[in-house]
């Protein structure tokens, strides 16, 4: 169980929920809850139901497992510290059984090394406790929005060896191996493949891709693109390329031909 003051959300709950929800879009997405400290379980559950989504409370791994099963969900918020288990190899788990759900991890655990870990799990993003309601929501409808868009494009994007499923979070390297993205992931390659040819400066990457959330810098744009360059580098014919434009940002180039 994570250490932290919880009685922020009781105030938040009831000071948020009534304007917030007027200019809110019904929603339909299953969530599962992992939240081992009931009362802020069960106020994340009373207002996301409240704007339309079904939503079911786990307060164990156990329990988890069982509802992930049970309710299919669209959307899993993660808490990390529970009784009966960890919930970095919880998600790591239902990542295994599936990869079309949305991960986001609430946790009251905010160093570096965490974060990275819950990223590369595949997290779509990390909300460090306290939080208010209608951040995580507005971070929720930021993640459907890149969703929405990736179902535009086409389905299997192939540029020699190298393969790109934005609708299912992937890429396949040179040597055929299936690459699983975050979001963030996703999200930084596909505003490049769109720019394509195109400088892209970080501000307009930070801007695009975590909107009003303040955490991420330079640097941390920076970090991403290290797997992304990784992935296209294993094609030694450089179908793909990821540029860096010094003092800019970074451009995606395909090989003529």
């Amino acid at each position: 169980m994570e250490d932290y003051d919880s009685s922020w959300v009781r105030t938040k709950v009831f000071c948020l929920s009534f304007n917030f929800r007027k200019g809110i879009k019904m929603k339909t997405d299953a969530i599962l809850i992992v939240e081992d400290e009931k009362n802020l379980g069960e106020t994340l559950q009373e207002y996301l139901e409240g704007i339309g989504h079904n939503c079911k409370l786990a307060q164990t791994a156990a329990s988890a497992r069982s509802l992930f099963k049970e309710i299919n969900p669209g959307i899993v918020l993660m808490d990390i510290g529970l009784p009966d288990g960890n919930g970095l190899n919880l998600a790591r788990e239902f990542r295994s059984i599936r990869k079309d759900f949305v991960l986001l991890f609430l946790s009251a655990l905010n160093d570096p090394e965490t974060k990275v870990e819950g990223l590369e799990i595949g997290a779509e993003d990390y909300i460090t406790k306290p939080f208010a309601l209608k951040e995580l929501v507005l971070r929720l409808d930021r993640v459907k929005k890149f969703q929405r868009g990736a179902a535009e494009q086409p389905e299997q994007i192939i540029h020699g060896p190298l393969k790109i499923w934005f609708s299912k979070f992937e890429v396949q390297d040179a040597e055929g191996s299936i690459i699983p993205l975050s979001q963030k992931e996703c999200a930084i390659l596909e505003l490049l493949y769109k720019n394509k040819g195109e400088a892209v400066n970080r501000e307009t990457i930070i801007e695009e891709v975590w909107g009003a959330d303040k955490f991420p810098s330079n640097r941390t744009v920076d970090n991403y693109i290290v797997k992304l360059r990784k992935w296209a580098e294993s094609d030694a014919e450089k179908s793909l390329e990821i540029v860096s434009i010094r003092g800019v940002g970074y451009k995606l180039v395909l090989k003529e031909g």
